[in-house]
Protein backbone atom coordinates (compact mmCIF):
# COMPACT_ATOMS: atom_id res chain seq x y z
CA UNK A 1 0.00 0.00 0.00
CA UNK A 2 1.19 3.14 -1.38
CA UNK A 3 2.36 5.84 1.90
CA UNK A 4 -0.62 8.41 1.30
CA UNK A 5 -2.24 10.08 3.24
CA UNK A 6 -6.23 8.06 3.24
CA UNK A 7 -3.97 5.25 3.29
CA UNK A 8 -2.25 5.88 7.03
CA UNK A 9 -5.72 7.03 7.57
CA UNK A 10 -7.43 3.68 6.28
CA UNK A 11 -4.37 1.84 8.54
CA UNK A 12 -5.19 4.64 11.61
CA UNK A 13 -8.83 3.50 11.58
CA UNK A 14 -8.09 -0.07 11.54
CA UNK A 15 -5.64 -0.18 14.06
CA UNK A 16 -8.21 1.95 16.22
CA UNK A 17 -10.88 -0.40 15.42
CA UNK A 18 -8.73 -3.70 16.57
CA UNK A 19 -7.72 -1.66 19.98
CA UNK A 20 -11.24 -1.04 20.29
CA UNK A 21 -12.16 -5.09 19.42
CA UNK A 22 -9.41 -5.84 22.25
CA UNK A 23 -10.69 -3.67 24.75
CA UNK A 24 -14.21 -5.02 24.47
CA UNK A 25 -13.24 -9.13 24.44
CA UNK A 26 -10.83 -7.86 27.91
CA UNK A 27 -13.96 -6.17 29.41
CA UNK A 28 -15.87 -9.73 28.46
CA UNK A 29 -13.29 -11.58 30.05
CA UNK A 30 -13.25 -9.77 33.11
CA UNK A 31 -17.47 -9.56 33.51
CA UNK A 32 -17.32 -11.80 36.32
CA UNK A 33 -14.91 -10.46 38.33
CA UNK A 34 -15.80 -9.15 41.71
CA UNK A 35 -14.23 -6.30 43.51
CA UNK A 36 -12.05 -7.42 46.55
CA UNK A 37 -13.75 -6.73 49.35
CA UNK A 38 -12.97 -3.45 51.46
CA UNK A 39 -12.56 -4.82 55.20
CA UNK A 40 -11.03 -1.50 56.54
CA UNK A 41 -14.24 0.14 58.23
CA UNK A 42 -14.84 4.09 57.36
CA UNK A 43 -14.56 6.26 60.18
CA UNK A 44 -16.87 9.26 60.79
CA UNK A 45 -16.94 11.93 58.37
CA UNK A 46 -17.02 14.63 60.78
CA UNK A 47 -13.55 16.43 61.56
CA UNK A 48 -11.98 15.05 64.68
CA UNK A 49 -14.27 12.18 64.66
CA UNK A 50 -12.66 8.99 64.89
CA UNK A 51 -15.52 6.42 65.97
CA UNK A 52 -16.45 4.10 63.27
CA UNK A 53 -19.42 4.87 60.79
CA UNK A 54 -22.30 3.05 61.22
CA UNK A 55 -24.48 5.35 59.16
CA UNK A 56 -24.82 6.84 55.52
CA UNK A 57 -26.59 10.42 55.52
CA UNK A 58 -27.64 11.12 52.21
CA UNK A 59 -29.25 14.32 50.94
CA UNK A 60 -30.79 15.55 47.40
CA UNK A 61 -31.58 19.17 46.73
CA UNK A 62 -31.13 21.87 43.73
CA UNK A 63 -27.58 23.95 43.62
CA UNK A 64 -27.21 26.93 44.34
CA UNK A 65 -27.87 28.15 41.04
CA UNK A 66 -30.98 26.13 40.62
CA UNK A 67 -30.06 24.55 37.10
CA UNK A 68 -29.16 20.35 38.73
CA UNK A 69 -29.53 18.59 41.64
CA UNK A 70 -26.61 17.67 44.05
CA UNK A 71 -26.59 14.93 46.04
CA UNK A 72 -24.16 14.56 49.13
CA UNK A 73 -23.46 11.61 50.80
CA UNK A 74 -22.09 11.40 54.33
CA UNK A 75 -20.78 8.04 56.40
CA UNK A 76 -21.29 9.57 60.41
CA UNK A 77 -20.95 7.53 64.01
CA UNK A 78 -24.35 6.81 65.80
CA UNK A 79 -23.50 9.77 67.69
CA UNK A 80 -23.44 12.27 64.83
CA UNK A 81 -25.87 11.12 62.82
CA UNK A 82 -28.57 10.99 65.83
CA UNK A 83 -27.21 14.68 65.64
CA UNK A 84 -27.90 14.59 62.04
CA UNK A 85 -30.86 16.68 59.66
CA UNK A 86 -31.73 17.99 56.93
CA UNK A 87 -29.42 20.63 55.88
CA UNK A 88 -30.90 22.16 52.79
CA UNK A 89 -34.49 22.27 53.17
CA UNK A 90 -34.30 26.27 51.41
CA UNK A 91 -33.70 24.03 48.33
CA UNK A 92 -36.02 21.36 48.32
CA UNK A 93 -37.42 20.42 45.44
CA UNK A 94 -39.87 17.68 43.79
CA UNK A 95 -37.35 14.78 44.22
CA UNK A 96 -35.55 16.26 47.29
CA UNK A 97 -34.51 13.31 49.54
CA UNK A 98 -33.20 13.03 53.16
CA UNK A 99 -32.16 9.76 53.89
CA UNK A 100 -30.31 7.73 56.65
CA UNK A 101 -29.18 3.86 56.09
CA UNK A 102 -27.66 1.47 57.86
CA UNK A 103 -24.26 0.77 56.56
CA UNK A 104 -24.50 -2.77 55.32
CA UNK A 105 -22.23 -4.68 57.41
CA UNK A 106 -21.84 -2.69 60.54
CA UNK A 107 -23.76 -3.67 63.48
CA UNK A 108 -24.66 -1.40 65.74
CA UNK A 109 -24.44 -2.29 68.82
CA UNK A 110 -21.04 -2.82 68.43
CA UNK A 111 -20.25 0.64 67.80
CA UNK A 112 -22.54 2.34 70.19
Amino acid sequence: MPDTKSSREKQARKAERRRAQQDIAEARERVDETEPPDDTPAECYRRGCSEPAAFSVTERYLEDTGKGAVESTALLCVDHTVAEGPANLDRAYDEYLFRIRPIPGVDVEDVA
